[in-house]
């Protein structure tokens, strides 16, 4: 996509940093290498981006196959104008990196969900090292790159950027280890022949509701991809739902409130 972006104008790419993040690698897959990218600290940094312009899109992580919805990214949609324009399906390949053998590694750094991923590899190959979590891979490999007898589980990218010796390779649990992410903006996105739409909403609190409000998309063969329940934050007991549906192979809809 990099190329037809470049006709036009210069773009500006926020993404969930530093630099060799996953997100960061699912950000340069979707746009390539001639475009602006600006490393965001915090899902929160990537949308407040975003929002006041200073990038035309921002990418975060929604999803992953083993550990499930990405909640932060969820729950930052309750009060953000901003629109869904594509998603990215990235296959995640783990890798346990450091600049000492595997013997002498009694730490190591990622992220938390990165650790739920590896976690039958660390109790059977490091069960005597302790597990640091910290806000990104990029983050656990700068980290792992300074200290003595440390290691991270990161990118093969973060390697190369932070001059880490890859200790083993692929050490995810699961060989389907697959994490989706949003591209996200101020724009309208065009229609396709072929979209997923997401939409965000809440149900008043009284039996049946959830089922009240689901009967609509089984009368019109609307297919539910994804449902996500999360709490309001403004009231005990009150919360939106997320759904991910599709209309390929549909008539023309319209879905009323």
């Amino acid at each position: 996509m990099s190329s037809s972006f470049s006709l036009e104008k210069p773009l500006t790419i926020a993404y969930l940093g530093p630099k060799a993040t996953f997100t960061h690698l699912a950000a340069l897959h979707k746009f390539g290498p001639e475009v602006a990218y600006n490393a965001c600290e915090s899902i929160t940094d990537v949308f407040l981006d975003v929002e006041r312009m200073n990038s035309d899109y921002g990418v975060v992580p929604i999803e992953n196959s083993i550990e499930g919805a990405v909640t932060h990214t969820l729950d930052m949609f309750m009060d953000s104008d901003l629109k869904i324009c594509a998603e990215i399906i990235l296959d995640i390949s783990h890798n346990l990196l450091s600049n000492c053998g595997i013997e002498k590694i009694n730490k190591v750094y990622s992220n938390p969900q990165v650790f739920g991923q590896c976690r039958i590899w660390l109790q059977v190959n490091l069960p005597k090292a302790e597990l640091i979590e910290v806000s990104s891979t990029t983050k656990a490999a700068q980290i792992a790159a300074k200290e003595k007898n440390s290691a991270c589980i990161a990118s093969i990218l973060a390697a190369k950027v932070y001059e880490l010796r890859i200790v083993a390779k692929e050490i995810e649990d699961s060989p389907h280890n697959i994490t989706r992410f949003l591209v996200i903006s101020k724009n309208d996105v065009p229609k396709t022949s072929d979209d997923k739409t997401s939409i965000m909403f809440s149900i008043k609190d009284k039996v049946g509701a959830l089922h009240d409000m689901l009967i609509p998309f089984k009368r019109n063969n609307i297919n539910l991809t994804k449902i996500e329940s999360r709490p309001s934050k403004k009231k005990a007991w009150d919360y939106y739902f997320f759904v991910d549906f599709t209309l390929a192979q549909l008539p023309g809809i319209a879905i009323q409130d």
